[in-house]
């Protein structure tokens, strides 16, 4: 069952990849989305963004930019929620200094003989897109939305995908758009989610586990905030540390072999995950059969059952009657 879970999961990201590189289907994806949200021109580059957190700690979120349909990687961004303790409220922050650094880096684009601001090189948040997805339904649109209202942009339509039933949440819409499950306009839409999810519980991973690791070293003796913040900068997570050895460590500046012990001995080995024991092939077998019936009052006393039928008199007994 492995093999084959294994083999589905390859044959599946094989057409995912398929797919997304398919020209015809991206640009019929786009005509879809165009027309299904009522927009003015087809969204050609498409931001999404992705809060992910635990009961409220370590908040952070995700942006992922679609261009013609591709993940341009080089434009994702992560970010770090300070205030938002939900995912609402975390989503309004992030929206908000997304777009008021882009408006930031259009200033700054002009210079002193008034380039446009078409001209020149793009900064990091310089180009803002087409339309915009959030990971969830109408109270994080609502959020990104009015986040958006508040800086002034007017130009950038959203949207939000929600996981439940895969419906497209408008601003200000109480219905939301149904694409159909065939579309390519929907699997467009959940490639893009897919990504910002993906990206978010990464980054959310990486700090928990450099939470973990800081907390782990806090009382290793000898161990002050600079050697601290160097091993956090050369292994970055618990488990990199875990694997290194002594010689490791010491080549960190400032880690001397006693120190790398103590260290080793802070952060300790992590337990191994329970397994049920492997039960031989006749075990396994007894272990399937359905339990036996109980045994009459003779069998449990070790004589032979009675195979007698009701009623009949033992001949003994009937000679002595006579």
């Amino acid at each position: 069952m492995e093999t084959v879970e294994r083999n589905a999961k390859e044959a599946f990201a094989r057409h995912r990849v398929k797919r997304a590189g398919d020209l015809t289907a991206r640009s019929l994806a786009l005509s879809e989305l165009q027309e299904a949200l009522d927009l003015p021109d087809a969204p050609l580059r498409i931001e999404c963004m992705d809060v992910s957190h635990v009961q409220g700690t370590n908040v952070v979120a995700s942006m992922v930019v679609f261009e013609d349909g591709l993940a341009k990687k080089s434009d994702y961004r992560r970010f770090q929620v300070a205030q938002g303790t939900d995912d609402t409220a975390a989503m309004a922050e992030v929206v908000r200094r997304r777009f008021a650094r882009h408006l930031k880096d259009e200033e700054d684009r002009r210079d002193e003989q008034g380039v446009a601001a078409e001209e020149g090189r793009a900064r990091r948040f310089a180009y803002p897109p087409n339309l915009l997805v959030v990971d969830g339904g109408q109270p994080q649109v609502a959020a990104a939305a009015r986040s958006m209202s508040e800086l002034g942009i007017t130009d950038v339509a959203v949207c939000g995908l929600a996981k439940r039933m895969e419906e497209v949440w408008l601003p200000d819409d109480p219905d939301p758009v149904i694409l159909p499950r065939t579309s390519e306009a929907l699997y467009l839409l959940q490639r893009v989610r897919d990504e910002a999810h993906r990206f978010a519980i990464t980054y959310h991973r990486q700090k928990r586990s450099a939470g973990m690791l800081v907390s782990l070293l806090d009382d290793v003796p000898g161990l002050g905030d600079t050697r601290r913040k160097a091993l956090m900068k050369e292994f970055g997570s618990l488990k990199r540390l875990r694997a290194a050895s002594v010689e490791d460590l010491t080549r960190v500046p400032g880690i001397g072999r006693r120190t790398a012990e103590a260290v080793l001995s802070a952060v300790g080995e992590e337990p191994p995950p329970p397994t049920r024991p492997r039960l031989g092939m006749m075990a396994a077998r007894q272990s399937r059969r359905p339990p036996e019936p109980p045994r009459d009052r003779a069998a449990r006393r070790g004589r032979r059952p009675d195979r007698r039928r009701p009623g009949r008199r033992h001949p003994d007994r009937r000679r002595r009657a006579r």
